[in-house]
């Protein structure tokens, strides 16, 4: 359906967690060219845009997070020439490719890093990052109390005895924001891949560039590891309000190119009105909605988010992007698959209470995507999420490379697993029959049941669901950005309209409900009974 509106403000966009969707030369590792391979199956979904989790060359100590040169791709994944090919090639598809950008942070194999090392305290190299001398008679203890979001302390000690500040691993030090050859270098390196055709970033960490000057311990309230969803305002490292120059900067950056080039934030904010402030018109274009991520199977709960979500990013004339997992979380359906389901909080682990019912998740996770599809705005995909992949919550300790095991206990490896493709039996169409190398997590058993191949022409499938309900989001004129209005529903029933003649009821509740008056049925994420829907389904109408 022809739109009036930037592109970015209601697409849906596909996450790529590339180490795991597609393997083109058999390594077991997924790269550019097993991307490149299922091009045709990801336009056949029916999204807008693909986003890539980062493919920068990189020693890996945070699988490509932590970055060593931002302008050349690693080996394990391609080369530049490759990323091109597919920028052009996905662009006939008619797909926008949204690459990752890492901007709190390189890894310490970059070369301004090393350059550091090298020229000692006091050099101009230093400056680039935060280095301070440490406290007590000999400097013998961190400059500060800040932690690692991955455990242990925040600042590792150099043999000249000088500290270096990295909130995330030792490997993965943090650049001072406050330098200009750092604001200088990233404008280039978003100029550089903008040439390259490239469509957009998400950018890792947005919230945590800007750091207090006096690197100030932690105040009573301010939780050492949580992100800043859970901080007050004035926190020494998350959400200040200087980051947000930073953002201005590149926007100019970005509107210096033709085509509709978007930002979309990693952002943790104590609120919604405070997520808004990197969304203005003059900063960013869009956020992630990370508030209705967390949020429990709970129909006054997910209402609440919904409105109070709408109200703030409208505000500032900026749209809603709704997402439901992503390669840092446990997969929906096995949050949802509990009798009990938790709020939960940034930057922890989410802790299921009881034994999961799979089944139960699943539904769930079924109706919560006709209910993200049908809001206003955007939303994101997170690859097998349209096969309806639960977590894999038994992999092997020794299987587990997530650097937050390492250091906390914590992995994140269990929503990584590589997806199925087709097949019996591992790598379910992963790799090439030819593979040299096993899939670099292992695949449980009985995953063929997941695959493409297994659901696609089924029906009753979740693949079927999500392609069904993308396709008539972009044929329906109420669908993508616009208004909602709710409509009366019993005690735990979503129910709201939207203009033209469309309709989203979901049951959050314990019994079945009567659908409003409608025309027609245009998709439901289970079988209807008798004109009712049943306990953790959705439904689409036509009014």
């Amino acid at each position: 359906m022809p739109r009036n509106t930037p592109w970015w403000r209601d697409a849906v966009i596909y996450q790529v967690y590339i180490r795991s969707f597609a393997d083109g030369d058999g390594d077991g590792v997924g790269d550019i060219a097993g991307i490149r391979s299922r091009l045709p199956y990801l336009a056949s979904l029916g999204i807008d845009a693909i986003w890539i989790n980062p493919w920068y060359v990189s020693p890996m100590a945070d699988h490509g997070y932590d970055v060593a040169d931002y302008r050349k791709i690693d080996p394990l994944f391609g080369s530049v020439a490759e990323a091109e090919q597919l920028i052009e090639e996905a662009h006939r598809h008619g797909l926008r490719v949204i690459p990752d950008i890492v901007p709190n942070h390189t890894s310490d194999r970059h070369e301004w890093f090393r350059a550091a090392l090298a020229a000692g305290p006091g050099s101009p190299e230093r400056e680039r990052y935060i280095f301070r001398e440490g406290r007590g008679p000999d400097g013998a203890e961190p400059p500060n109390d800040w932690q690692s979001c991955f455990g242990g302390a925040a600042w590792t000690r150099l043999e000249d005895g000088q500290w270096y500040l990295h909130l995330f691993a030792p490997e993965q030090p943090d650049l001072n924001w406050e330098h200009p050859e750092v604001r200088a270098e990233f404008e280039d390196v978003l100029r550089f891949w903008f040439s390259r055709g490239v469509d957009g970033f998400r950018i890792d960490v947005a919230h945590g560039l800007i750091k207090d000057p006096e690197l100030s311990d932690l105040q009573p309230g301010q939780e050492p590891r949580a992100e800043a969803g859970q901080q007050p305002v004035g926190h020494p490292y998350w959400d200040r309000d200087e980051v947000h120059e930073v953002y201005r900067a590149w926007r100019r950056v970005a509107e210096e190119y033709p085509g509709e080039r978007k930002f979309v934030a990693e952002a943790w904010a104590p609120d919604t009105e405070r997520l808004a402030r990197y969304v203005r018109q003059d900063g960013l274009h869009t956020a992630f909605n990370f508030d209705f991520m967390m949020t429990p199977w709970d129909a006054g709960r997910l209402r609440e988010v919904i409105d109070t979500s709408l109200a703030s990013l409208g505000a500032v004339g900026a749209p809603t992007t709704w997402v439901l997992s992503n390669h840092d979380v446990m997969r929906h359906p096995s949050r949802l698959g509990r009798k009990v389901v938790k709020q939960w909080v940034a930057n922890e682990p989410y802790r299921p209470e009881g034994p999961l019912d799979l089944e139960l998740g699943t539904r769930r996770a079924r109706a919560a995507a006709l209910l993200m599809l049908s809001l206003p705005g955007g939303a994101y995909i997170y690859q097998g999420e349209e096969l309806g992949l639960p977590e894999v919550e038994d992999l092997p300790e020794e299987a587990l490379q997530d650097p937050s095991w390492k250091r906390s206990g914590i992995s994140r490896d269990g929503c990584r697993v590589p997806i199925p493709w087709a097949g019996q039996s591992a790598p379910y169409g992963f790799s090439p029959r030819d593979a040299t190398g096993e899939p670099w997590l292992p695949q449980p058993t009985g995953w063929e049941s997941y695959s493409v191949e297994a659901q696609t022409g089924d029906g009753s499938s979740m693949l079927e669901l999500y392609r069904r309900a993308l396709h008539l989001r972009r044929e329906h004129d109420a669908l993508g950005e616009g208004d909602l209005r709710w409509l009366d529903a019993p005690a735990g029933v979503l129910a709201f309209s939207r203009e033209p003649g469309f309709a989203c009821v979901v049951n959050l509740s314990s019994e079945p409900c009567p659908l409003p008056e409608h025309e027609a049925v245009l998709l439901a994420s289970g079988d209807l009974e008798a004109g009712r829907l049943a306990p953790d389904q959705a439904v689409w109408l036509r009014r």
